[in-house]
C-alpha cells in the first residue's frame, strides 16, 4: 500500500481503516512509506528522490512470488515506475488518481504553482494549490522535503510500449470530480486494465471514498 504525496502509510491506509479491512480480509499488508513521508527520511535535495519507487522495489525484496499493490496519486506513479522495472513485480495493480498526464511530459510551471501553495504565495483563488500546500503543513509533514519531492528530476513520461509489458491485471479508479482526468489513453496503454469512476469525488477525497474502498475489496479479494 503506498500514499499520496503528502500522506503517509499511517494517515492515508491505518487511520482510515483501509489496512485493517484488508487485513480482516484475510491479506497481509506491506505498508510504504516514500521517501519524505511518514517514517521515512526527509532529505531536502531534489535530488535525493530521482528514483520514485526505490522504496517499494526495497519493501517488495528478493520475494519470488508477486504482489498485489495500491497506490494513491504520487503513490500510484511510483508503483507504476516499479513496474516498469520489472513487469512481474505485481499480480494485480490498483492505481487510484492518476490519468493520461502520466503519459505527457511534465510540465514545470505546474510544479511551481503547487510549490507556490506550500510557500504561501499562489493566488488567493487558486483552491487547488492551497490545498496542496495545507497537506503539505499538516502536522507531521517537513514541507522543505515535501518541496524537494516535487522539484525531483523527472524520469521520461511512461510510454504505453512500456506499460504494456505489465504483466499485472490493473484497475484504474479515479474521482469523476478529479482534476487528473481524463484517462482513455492509460487505461489503453495496458494490455488487462478496468476503470472505475467515483460519482462525486475529488482527488483528495478519493483513499477513503466508499466506493473506492468496496473496489479495493472487490479487487483484491476476487480469485
Amino acid at each position: 500500500m503506498v500514499h499520496g504525496w503528502g500522506g503517509s502509510h499511517q494517515e492515508t491506509w491505518q487511520k482510515s481503516g483501509v489496512e485493517q479491512l484488508l487485513t480482516e480480509s484475510g491479506r497481509t499488508v506491506i505498508g510504504v512509506d516514500l521517501l519524505g513521508h511518514g517514517t521515512a527520511a526527509k532529505p531536502h535535495d531534489p535530488a535525493a528522490y530521482s528514483d520514485i519507487s526505490e522504496p517499494i522495489r526495497t519493501a517488495i525484496g528478493a520475494r519470488s512470488s508477486t504482489v498485489d499493490a495500491v497506490g494513491f496519486s504520487l503513490g500510484a506513479i511510483a508503483l507504476l515506475h516499479a513496474a516498469t522495472v520489472n513487469p512481474n513485480y505485481f499480480r494485480r495493480l490498483m492505481l487510484v488518481g492518476i490519468g493520461n498526464g502520466v503519459l505527457d511530459e511534465h510540465d514545470p510551471s505546474e510544479t511551481q504553482r503547487i510549490v507556490g501553495g506550500i510557500e504561501g504565495t499562489s493566488a488567493t483563488d487558486d483552491v487547488l494549490a492551497r490545498q496542496f500546500g495545507n497537506y503539505a503543513k499538516k502536522t507531521s509533514n517537513d514541507p522543505s522535503a515535501l518541496k524537494a519531492v516535487l522539484l525531483r528530476p523527472r524520469s521520461k513520461p511512461f510510454e504505453p510500449k512500456d506499460l504494456k509489458t505489465i504483466s499485472a491485471r490493473v484497475s484504474v479508479v479515479i474521482g469523476d470530480r478529479d482534476f487528473v482526468l481524463p484517462a482513455d489513453r492509460l487505461i489503453e496503454s495496458f494490455e488487462n486494465c478496468e476503470l472505475t469512476i467515483l460519482k462525486n469525488c475529488d482527488h483528495f477525497a478519493t483513499p477513503e471514498n466508499f466506493g473506492f474502498i468496496d473496489r479495493l475489496l472487490e479487487f483484491f479479494g476476487a480469485e
